[in-house]
């Protein structure tokens, strides 16, 4: 491996650090799916799924720094390469949102929860959704 090109590894930064660059401007971005999205994301976070992310880079401000985060870290990892290679100062929030919430931190909306990834959780996700009627 000591011969793989430098920066092929996304910088990662932990929750504390995270916060504390949010603290400072930098941005949130959740690329996780929709349903995800819907179930929990932490406070101040712009969503921007990660399929979407080549064609939405220019909803991300280029000046300031972005943490990227996803349910784990997989989904962060490629949108921070991406990110990076585009151009911007991008760093991975380490455990993703699972740590994150972990760490007692915030989510929103309130009662908001971490969702399982993938398909067959987008499912039971709609099942759970009250019906208003």
């Amino acid at each position: 491996m000591a011969d793989a090109p430098q920066g092929n590894e996304p910088r990662e930064v932990s929750r504390e650090e995270a916060r504390k660059l949010v603290e400072e401007g930098a941005q949130l971005l959740d690329v996780r799916a929709d349903h995800e999205w819907d179930a929990g994301h932490i406070a101040g976070a712009k969503h921007l799924p990660l399929p979407e992310l080549p064609q939405r880079t220019g909803e991300i401000d280029q000046d300031k720094p972005v943490v990227v985060y996803c349910r784990g870290g997989n989904r962060s990892s490629m949108a921070t390469a991406a990110l990076t290679e585009a151009g911007f100062d991008a760093v991975k929030l380490t455990d993703g949102i699972v740590g994150w919430s972990e760490g007692d931190l915030p989510l929103e909306p309130e009662g908001g929860y971490v969702a399982e990834s993938g398909e067959a959780a987008a499912i039971l996700q709609a099942q759970k959704k009250p019906s208003h009627s």
